[in-house]
């Protein structure tokens, strides 16, 4: 289950590398790129993370470049919806497995929950514990933001029922996070019987803090720097991996190709050597005014090519 944190005493304040024991590492953005998940791989090394949580796509690179370190593998099931069918769940686990998965958190059927069909909320987890055939843990992301006290309750049991070893509180793609009366509820409702992950939200020491004295034993965060260093000022892979933003003033398509062949307009177009080439890339104004000699746009339509 990742490295051992009983008996690990922590403090609110000032640097403690006890934290990083209860972190998994997350990218799971959809923009992240192959050497942003490096970036939280050599951070989880650096600070001695519990595990890297990333989509399916990177869990062999993941495996890879955690060899030899006792970091944990992990990855994400029916994210961030839960709104896959059991049997793609279980296909998509399977395959995660042979990729080198250590430990998968799958997203419940948060519909089914909410209108109580209980029963393939059942079959829907244990079809993914099945899948992983004791490989991997499974962790039960339960998307509290979504659900009633009661439906709440009903999840974590029904979790445990089906032989996940975690509840997870959130995607931290929903409309919130996890709470601290969240995490004494699952670890009440679940009995002994599985942990409980704390995921969303968690962005600096305080917070962190608070989840686990409230009885999280894992937590589901993309800043483990700042968390052990106590310092939410520090940059780190997870403040560079942002959502790119492209602005109309500032770039332009540009197809790869001959310069001096370049069509002047909004969507801009270089022709290559072969009449038919048309494929398009992101430019900066500057590397088009280059091309171009500083022509401006003069169409809103799509240059033939």
């Amino acid at each position: 289950m990742g490295k051992k944190t009983e008996g690990i005493k922590l403090k609110l304040s000032g640097k403690d590398e006890g934290f990083a024991a209860f972190c998994d590492h997350t990218v799971l953005r959809a923009y992240t790129t192959t050497a942003c998940v490096k970036e939280f791989c050599e951070e989880a090394i650096k600070y001695g993370a519990a595990a890297v949580c990333v989509n399916p796509i990177h869990v062999s690179l993941v495996k890879k470049s955690l060899k030899g370190t006792g970091i944990k593998t992990a990855t994400v099931i029916g994210f961030p919806l839960g709104a896959t069918k059991p049997s793609v769940k279980a296909f998509e686990a399977s395959e995660a497995i042979k990729d080198g998965a250590d430990e998968v958190d799958m997203v419940i059927n948060v519909g089914a929950v909410r209108e109580g069909n209980h029963d393939l909320v059942y079959e829907d987890i244990k079809g993914v514990v099945d899948a992983v055939g004791g490989k991997a843990i499974v962790k039960v992301i339960i998307e509290t933001c979504y659900l009633s006290r009661e439906q709440k309750i009903e999840a974590c049991k029904i979790s445990a029922k089906a032989g996940a070893k975690f509840v997870k509180t959130s995607t931290g793609m929903g409309t919130g996070g996890a709470t601290v009366s969240d995490i004494h509820l699952m670890k009440v409702s679940a009995g002994g019987a599985v942990q409980v992950k704390a995921s969303g939200g968690i962005e600096d020491r305080a917070t962190a803090y608070a989840m686990i004295a409230a009885g999280a034993t894992r937590l589901g965060v993309s800043r483990v720097p700042q968390i052990v260093e106590d310092d939410t000022s520090m940059i780190s892979a997870t403040k560079r991996n942002q959502p790119p933003q492209f602005n109309d003033n500032t770039e332009v398509l540009v197809a790869d190709g001959c310069p001096e062949n370049a069509v002047s307009a909004k969507y801009t177009a270089v022709r290559g050597p072969d009449p038919g080439y048309c494929e398009y890339r992101l430019i900066t104004a500057d590397e088009y005014k280059s091309l171009v000699g500083g022509a401006k746009p003069l169409s809103d339509k799509e240059p033939e090519c």
